[in-house]
């Protein structure tokens, strides 16, 4: 598969655009090859955005792909619900506005990190966490954190990468489905 020339990037909120908008940049991206929604502040649920505006993204990246090669990736927190659940939302969204389901071909990426990207973030920064604790409120860093963790994010993603024993899965799911990208 060709490397995209375009990606949208659909997110919850800052931190999730700098995790995923260093990603990129690190695969050597242009900024005018990145486009980033992110949840409007103040303005209700940001996960609920995010399902919200997932399938009409989904529908306007496969008609971007028609004239195009370009991606899509989708960020959403699983909070409190299991990833398979959170995904599973998702495709309901998709089945509700009658958009066919994502095939594995397409360059359309879902992450959800559990519980939250703060979670994936300290993991990628070597730090022991579990999927079960909210992170969110115990550093004030977040920002200072981000560059090394999408380095080593970029660094997981390499072919033939051996993921460290202390990566949580919600990231490898991650991985993995970073790795259906083509850079």
């Amino acid at each position: 598969m060709p490397r995209p020339s375009f990606v949208i990037v659909v997110v919850e909120d800052e931190r999730h655009k700098m995790l995923v908008y260093r990603y990129l940049r690190g695969h050597g991206l242009s900024p005018h090859q990145i486009r980033i929604k992110t949840s409007p502040s103040g303005q209700g649920s940001a996960e609920q955005w995010v399902r919200s505006t997932y399938s009409d993204e989904v529908e306007a990246h496969r008609i971007r792909c028609a004239g195009a090669t370009a991606a899509l990736i989708v960020m959403i927190d699983a909070d409190t619900r299991t990833v398979p659940g959170r995904l599973a939302q998702l495709s309901q969204a998709l089945a509700e506005n009658g958009i066919q389901p994502i095939d594995n071909n397409e360059q359309v990426v879902r992450l959800v990190p559990k519980r939250n990207v703060e979670t994936w973030i300290l993991c990628l920064n070597e730090q022991a966490v579990d999927e079960a604790t909210d992170y969110k409120g115990t550093r004030d860093d977040w920002n200072e954190l981000i560059p090394r963790a999408s380095e080593r994010l970029i660094q997981w993603t390499r072919s033939n990468a051996v993921l460290p024993g202390h990566c949580i899965d919600s990231l490898r799911r991650g991985v993995s489905e970073l790795n259906r990208l083509s850079f």
